[in-house]
């Protein structure tokens, strides 16, 4: 009796299993998502849709000359960031540096971390903002550039 029983649930199982597989045949295919429509040439347009693997070592930035205003309470600054690898850049990481009128160190350091990765060809807007310290004087402040797999070798650009 037993083998008869395992014979009849081994047919069920077949069948079920067979059901399950005509049913997944029977399904519409589903359409691609809509691709986007990017000028091949666009200021800041990243590659439509293909994934670019990141830059390992050390990565091209071009950056314009960085512009500082003091509101009294606040040093902003401000400049524009492109890629120029052939590669993304995958954590983007700007450091600010102040320094006083001697060339000492003043803790009013700020960085700007970006969280995606920067595809090839990307212009970004970078703000820093840090609290004016009366030993600050404007124009002595350095800008370190890093990235997640390496260094990064800053290009000073007239205009993006």
């Amino acid at each position: 009796m037993s083998g008869q029983r395992r014979t009849f649930l081994t047919l069920v199982g077949v069948v079920f299993l067979a059901g399950g597989i005509a049913a997944e045949q029977a399904k519409p295919a589903v359409a691609p998502p809509a691709a986007t429509t990017q000028k091949p040439n666009d200021e800041g347009a990243a590659p439509s849709g293909k994934l670019v693997a990141p830059v390992r070592g050390e990565a091209e930035l071009g950056y314009t000359k960085p512009a500082v205003k003091n509101d009294g309470k606040f040093l902003t600054t401000t400049m524009k960031v492109k890629n120029l690898s052939k590669g993304a850049i995958a954590g983007l990481k700007i450091d600010e540096f102040w320094y006083d009128k001697d060339g000492n160190p003043i803790s009013g350091s700020q960085s700007f971390r970006y969280r995606k990765p920067l595809q090839p060809g990307e212009v970004i807007d970078v703000t820093l903002k840090v609290p004016v310290i009366a030993a600050m004087k404007t124009g002595r402040n350095q800008y370190k550039f890093e990235h997640a797999n390496g260094k990064i070798k800053p290009t000073l650009l007239p205009k993006l």
